[in-house]
Formats: structure tokens, C-alpha cells, sequence
């Protein structure tokens, strides 16, 4: 009798200890990430670290809680390839709006659900201000959301005996929500981009069902037995989003110009020059560890810097070396934030993926031009960059003070010693001076004349 307990009690512990390990292998593992954002680089970002993270701890389900007015076109075909390339189910919960690049990620999504008084669509391709752009670029939007509506396929259906196949999402409404030109029978009419609202998502097989929360959509989903996990950014994470903000990118671009400039204005190599490298590296960095610059890219704006610098100091004024350097420096800068992978389309390269990246760049050089001409002579005559910030140089110190009235050299003849470019050092009376040059680049050695003095500042001219 005894045996028999010690052999009924061991069945029970492997019947629990199977129990257990088959509860183990059912429950689902559901990876939950917020893209409630702007579509642009940072939001590319979380979507693929999001993924990647889901992938490695081997997840059942991704969903993804959605809440955009859109953004920029060639962010949200990052990730609309990142989530087409997903082998895991990705669901969509939109929590209010996804409009424009958020219907396209939305439609790319396995499965959508959405809040009620949510919307989806207006998928429109517009400039900064809000103004329609010509046709070439709704062209490539159509091609996107009709081709991304395409993935899902189709399914039959038999009625009246009849069965036919339709599309599960329908690339015709698709563009529709690009192109106020398509007309379809109950549902959009001639001359009106398409929205949906909730319920007339799910009436046209544009959302699996409405839902309040994230809880309710794995409900509808059909998803029991999970376990949510969600990812948490790490130090270098938020250090890379801040450095893909557009306003820290445009000042990035306005600290390298500067310190470039600043540079040039005072001899040896000093701050202005490492202010410049500093900028660059971190407007690079962050772009070439997120797959964005490529070699060749950063390989074209340091030519466009050395182009640039050649023209100064080899041959000066202005000609094909310098309008070179200056082409070659924006065409890094800007195609250093694209991802390359968006110009692989059946209907070829679309400058409109360009527009928003080339302003920013563009936009941060003139300010920087801008406030190089406003600040610039300010600041160097200021004696910022100089070694010596002292105003006053007593004797009790070791300073020994010539009088000297630097206006009666106007109109004089001196030397260059070193060049200017335009600021440098020339020789009167055998004491050495700072000067500007009050046109372009004079070279060492040559003959000039002091032509005013301003602010402290001796200017001269070749003679």
C-alpha cells in the first residue's frame, strides 16, 4: 500500500512538472513598442531597434501602437522595407491618426486595429508648407502604397455559388489615398483624397476591428497565454535620437562652417578647427552607425572640404575647384540622412525622398553665411580667438607697453610675412602686425597697403 502512494505521488510531480513546461510552451511572447512621433529618422530608428529586439528574443507577435500626422517619405519607406522584411506578425494599433506615412506603415503592417474616431489615410505627398507637390512625386507615392497593399494578397470568396478572389487590401483604395483623381463607387468620390474613419476602415477591409486598448486588440487578434515585452533604451540610444533631431543636425552643420571659417581667419590651427571636426563627427557618427551615410558619402563631403580649401589657399578667388568643393560638401551632408535603398523602385529615382534633407542642409549653410557676415568681423576684431584674452597688460606683470597710433599707418606701404587669407601678419618698421585683407587672399611676400583702421583692426589691399 505504501508503494503504491510513493508511485501515484511521483506520476503526480511529472504530470504537474509536464503541465507546467506545456503551459511554458504556450504562452506567447508579444513585443509592444509607441511610435507616437513624427516619421523621420528617429522614428525609423525605433521601429528597427524595436524589431531587431523582438527578433532576437524570438517573439510571437510585434504590435506597434501608432499615432502620426506623417512625416518624411523616405523615413517611412525604411520602415515600411524593415517591416516587410519581418518574419514575425506585426499588428498596428492606431490610437487616433495615422495619416500620410502613417497609412503607409499602417497598410504595410499584417494586421491593423484602431481606436474609435481614428483615422487612416490623406497619404498625400506635400512640400514644408503644406502645398501639393507636382505629380512625378504622387506618382511614387501611388507606386508605394498600391505595391505595399499588393503584399497582403489576395482571398476567395464564394457567393451565390459564385467565388471569386479580391484583394485582401485593395491597391486601388490604396492610391486613392494619394490621388484626388481616382474615383471608386461607394467609397471616394472624384476630386477628394480618401480618409477613412474606423468604421469605414473596417467596412472596406482596411482594419481587423476596433479596439480601446492594447489589451482589447490581442483580445480581437485571437492572442491568449502572452506575455508583453517592451524595449528600453539605452544611454546610447537617447544620445543618437538627439543627435538625429533636424534642429541638432542644422546646428551641427552651422558648427562646422563656422569653426571652418573662424579658422581661416587666424594663423596656426587653434578651437575654430576642432569645433569644425567635433561637428562633423557627431553629425556623422550617428547616420553611419544607423546604415544611413555610407563611405562613399562622407568620402564626397571631405573632397568638397579639401576642394574648398584649395581654392583659398592654392588658387585664390573664386572658380571651378571652389563651386566644386561647395556642390560636393552639400551632396554629403544630404545624402549622408537618405537611406539609399529608397531610389530601387520600378518607377526609378524620385527627387521628392531629397526635398526635406537637401532644405535642411541648404537652409543651415545660408544662416551659417549669414552669421559668419553679421558676427564674423565682431567677433575676430573682439580678440575671442586670439591666445590672450587680457584687455590690460601692466607692467607690474612683465609687460613692457609701446604707444603706438595704428591710424597713422593708413595709406602706408608694408609687407606680407605670412598670407592672408584674408587675415594674417604683415611687417611695418620692422614690428610685426595683424591684418586683414580687404578683397580675397594675398599671398606671403607681397608689396601691400594699409588702407584703414577700424575697431582695432589694421585692413590692406596689394599695392
Amino acid at each position: 500500500m505504501k508503494t503504491i502512494k510513493i508511485l501515484l505521488f511521483l506520476i503526480y510531480i511529472q504530470v504537474s512538472a509536464i503541465a507546467q513546461t506545456d503551459n511554458s510552451i504556450q504562452q506567447k511572447i508579444v513585443w509592444k513598442f509607441d511610435l507616437e512621433r513624427e516619421i523621420d529618422a528617429v522614428a525609423a530608428r525605433i521601429v528597427s531597434k524595436n524589431i531587431s529586439a523582438a527578433e532576437q528574443q524570438k517573439a510571437d507577435y510585434i504590435i506597434m501602437r501608432l499615432n502620426t500626422y506623417g512625416g518624411a517619405l523616405d523615413a517611412a519607406d525604411s520602415i515600411r522595407t524593415r517591416i516587410l522584411n519581418c518574419k514575425i506578425p506585426i499588428l498596428v494599433f492606431i490610437d487616433n491618426q495615422a495619416a500620410s506615412a502613417g497609412a503607409l506603415i499602417s497598410i504595410t503592417c499584417d494586421s491593423i486595429y484602431m481606436h474609435s474616431g481614428g483615422s487612416i489615410g490623406a497619404a498625400t505627398v506635400v512640400d514644408q508648407n503644406g502645398g501639393v507637390l507636382p505629380d512625378k512625386y504622387q506618382s511614387f507615392m501611388r507606386s508605394m502604397m498600391r505595391s505595399t497593399a499588393e503584399t497582403h494578397g489576395k482571398r476567395i470568396i464564394t457567393k451565390d455559388g459564385k467565388t471569386t478572389e479580391i484583394w485582401h487590401r485593395d491597391p486601388q483604395i490604396a492610391q486613392a489615398m494619394v490621388d484626388p483623381s481616382i474615383y471608386i463607387e461607394g467609397i471616394v468620390d472624384n476630386g477628394k483624397v480618401l480618409t477613412f474613419t474606423t468604421q469605414e476602415a473596417i467596412a472596406n477591409n482596411y482594419c481587423e476591428g476596433e479596439a480601446e486598448n492594447i489589451d482589447q486588440v490581442l483580445e480581437k487578434a485571437n492572442i491568449t497565454n502572452y506575455k508583453i515585452f517592451e524595449y528600453n533604451p539605452t544611454v546610447a540610444d537617447t544620445i543618437i535620437i538627439f543627435l538625429l533631431n533636424p534642429i541638432v543636425q542644422a546646428l551641427l552643420i552651422m558648427l562646422m562652417f563656422g569653426g571652418i571659417y573662424f579658422e581661416l581667419q587666424t594663423p596656426g590651427i587653434g578651437f575654430p578647427l576642432g569645433a569644425a571636426v567635433f561637428g562633423a563627427i557627431l553629425y556623422f557618427a550617428p547616420l553611419y552607425m544607423e546604415g544611413l551615410a555610407e563611405n562613399w558619402e562622407i568620402i564626397v563631403f571631405a573632397v568638397g572640404i579639401i576642394l574648398l580649401l584649395v581654392e583659398i589657399f592654392v588658387i585664390p578667388g573664386w572658380g571651378i575647384a571652389g563651386i566644386s568643393g561647395i556642390i560636393l560638401i552639400v551632396v554629403g551632408l544630404t545624402m549622408s540622412m537618405i537611406d539609399n535603398n529608397i531610389f530601387h523602385y520600378e518607377d526609378g529615382f524620385n527627387i521628392s525622398v531629397i526635398v526635406k534633407p537637401l532644405a535642411l542642409v541648404v537652409t543651415s549653410i545660408l544662416i551659417s553665411g549669414i552669421g559668419i557676415i553679421y558676427f564674423g568681423k565682431k567677433i575676430l576684431t573682439s580678440r575671442l580667438l586670439n591666445i590672450s584674452l587680457k584687455t590690460e597688460l601692466n607692467s607690474d606683470e612683465g609687460f613692457v607697453s609701446v604707444e603706438t597710433d595704428e591710424k597713422s599707418f593708413v595709406g602706408i606701404t608694408c609687407t606680407t610675412i605670412t598670407p592672408l587669407n584674408p587675415s594674417g601678419k604683415i611687417m611695418i618698421e620692422n614690428d610685426i602686425y595683424t591684418a586683414i585683407a580687404e578683397y580675397g587672399f594675398i599671398e606671403k611676400g607681397v608689396n601691400v597697403i594699409i588702407t584703414r583702421f577700424e575697431t582695432g583692426q589694421l585692413y590692406c589691399e596689394k599695392k
